[in-house]
C-alpha cells in the first residue's frame, strides 16, 4: 500500500518539479529563445492560468473513465509535452506546449489525490494525502534546485529530467497500480457540476485563493525582503530556500497527522494565524540572517500543513463528486499563483520593499476568517455536533474532512505554488 502511495506521490514530483523549475532557468531560455526575461516568466502564468481553467472542465469530463486510465492518460500528456517543451525551437511554441504540459498535470493531480484516499483506512487518509503531497514538497526542496543544476549551461536538460521524472511515474503506475477501487460518482453531468453552485463550495474554494494569493506574495519577492539579512549574498539566499524547502516537507507531514488527530477547522485556524503572525514579523526578523532563517522554518512548516486541510475539508462538502472538487481547490490554488505576482510588485510600489509583507499578513487574516465562518455556518447548518473538523457533511449527516470514522472519500491536492 505503501509503494502505492509512493509512487502517485513520484508522479506530482515531477508535475512540482515542473511548475516550479522554470523560475531558475528563465534567464536561459530568454537568452536561448531571443526574448526577455519578463517575457520567459509568461510561461509561469501561462502554465498556472491553464491548470487552473483546465483542472475543473477535465475532472469533470473524465468522471466516469476508471481511474487508473485517467492517471495513464495524464502522465503521458505531460510527459509527452516536456518532451516537446525540451525540443520547441522558438518561444509561441514553447508556450504552447506548457498549456499542454498544464492540462496533464491538472488531470493527474486531483485523481491522485483522490485515489490516495481509497488506499487507506478512512483514520489514515490525512496522512495518505500528505504522502502524495509530499512529491510536492520534495519538489521544492530537491527537485528545483536539481533541475536548476542540471540545465545550468542548457536549459532543456532540465526539461528532459521532468520527461524522465514522468516516464518512470507512467511506469510505475502501469506495472504495479492495478485494481483501483471506484470513486463514487454522481450521475449525469447536471449532478456532478451542482457542486459549483453551492455557496459553502465557492466560500472554501475562496478561502484557498486568498491563502495561497498571500503566500506566494510573499515568496515570489523573498530575495528582495530578506536581502538587509542576506547583503545579497546568493549563499545566504540559498540557505534560507533551503531551509524553506525542508520546513515545507516538515510542514506536510505534520499537516497529515493534525488532520487526522485535531480535525480540519483545527488546523485551518491555527496555521493560518500562524502564518498571519509570521508575515507580521518579517519586517523586522528580516534584518538578521538567524530571524529570516526563523522566518524560512516557521512560514512554509505552517502553511504546507494547512495545504493539507484545505482541499481535505473542500472535498468533504460533497464526497460523490469529490475529484470535481479538488479540482477546484486546485484552479483556486493556481489563480493564486497567477495573481500573486501582480500583488506583489503592487504592495512593494505601495509599501516598499521593507514592508510590503504587511498585504500577505491582511490577506492570511482573511483566510483565516473565511475559514472560520465557513466551517462554523456548516456545522450550524447541520444541526448536530460537528466531529473534529468542526463540519459536517453537506446533506446533514456527518462528513468531517478529517474525523477518523468519517473521512471523505476522496482526498487533497496541494500547491505547486512554493510556500
Amino acid at each position: 500500500m505503501r509503494l502505492r502511495l509512493l509512487l502517485l506521490a513520484l508522479g506530482t514530483f515531477a508535475m512540482g518539479t515542473d511548475s516550479m523549475v522554470m523560475a531558475g532557468i528563465l534567464g536561459l531560455i530568454a537568452h536561448d529563445l531571443g526574448v526577455s526575461v519578463p517575457a520567459a516568466g509568461q510561461m509561469v502564468t501561462v502554465f498556472a492560468l491553464s491548470y487552473a481553467v483546465l483542472a475543473p472542465v477535465l475532472a469533470t469530463a473524465a468522471a466516469r473513465w476508471p481511474r487508473r486510465r485517467v492517471l495513464l492518460t495524464a502522465l503521458t500528456v505531460f510527459t509527452a509535452a516536456n518532451a516537446l517543451s525540451a525540443l520547441a525551437p522558438n518561444y509561441p511554441l514553447l508556450l504552447a506546449t506548457r498549456v499542454l504540459a498544464a492540462a496533464g498535470a491538472a488531470l493527474y493531480t486531483p485523481t491522485a489525490n483522490a485515489v490516495a484516499t481509497t488506499l487507506v483506512p478512512a483514520e489514515r487518509r490525512g496522512r495518505a494525502l500528505a504522502t502524495v503531497l509530499g512529491g510536492m514538497t520534495v519538489a521544492t526542496a530537491l527537485g528545483v534546485p536539481l533541475g536548476t543544476y542540471i540545465g545550468r549551461t542548457d536549459w532543456r536538460l532540465t526539461m528532459w529530467l521532468v520527461v524522465a521524472l514522468g516516464a518512470a511515474a507512467f511506469l510505475g503506475l502501469a506495472l504495479l497500480l492495478r485494481d483501483l477501487p471506484a470513486l463514487a460518482t454522481a450521475p449525469g453531468l447536471r449532478a456532478r457540476l451542482a457542486p459549483l453552485r453551492n455557496g459553502n463550495v465557492l466560500a472554501a474554494a475562496a478561502t484557498t485563493l486568498v491563502f495561497f494569493l498571500a503566500f506566494n506574495t510573499v515568496y515570489i519577492y523573498l530575495g528582495t525582503v530578506v536581502r538587509p539579512a542576506t547583503g545579497g549574498d546568493a549563499g545566504r539566499l540559498s540557505l534560507i530556500m533551503l531551509v524553506s524547502g525542508l520546513a515545507s516537507i516538515a510542514g506536510n507531514w505534520l499537516g497529515g497527522r493534525a488532520v487526522d488527530r485535531l480535525g480540519v477547522r483545527t488546523v485551518l485556524l491555527t496555521g493560518g494565524s500562524v502564518a498571519a503572525l509570521a508575515f507580521l514579523a518579517l519586517p523586522w526578523v528580516s534584518a538578521t540572517m538567524p530571524g529570516a532563517l526563523v522566518y524560512a522554518a516557521l512560514a512554509p512548516l505552517a502553511g504546507w500543513a494547512v495545504s493539507v486541510a484545505l482541499p481535505h475539508r473542500l472535498a468533504s462538502l460533497d464526497p460523490p463528486n469529490a475529484p470535481l472538487l479538488i479540482s477546484l481547490n486546485s484552479s483556486a490554488l493556481y489563480l493564486g499563483m497567477a495573481a500573486a505576482g501582480g500583488v506583489g510588485s503592487l504592495a512593494l510600489t505601495v509599501l516598499g520593499d521593507r514592508w510590503f509583507p504587511l498585504a500577505s499578513t491582511a490577506l492570511s487574516l482573511v483566510s483565516v476568517a473565511l475559514a472560520a465562518v465557513t466551517t462554523r455556518r456548516r456545522t450550524a447548518g447541520a444541526g448536530g455536533v460537528a466531529g473534529p473538523a468542526g463540519t459536517t457533511g453537506a446533506t446533514g449527516a456527518t462528513a468531517s474532512a478529517s474525523s477518523p470514522g468519517s473521512a471523505p472519500v476522496s482526498g487533497a491536492e496541494a500547491p505547486a505554488a512554493r510556500l
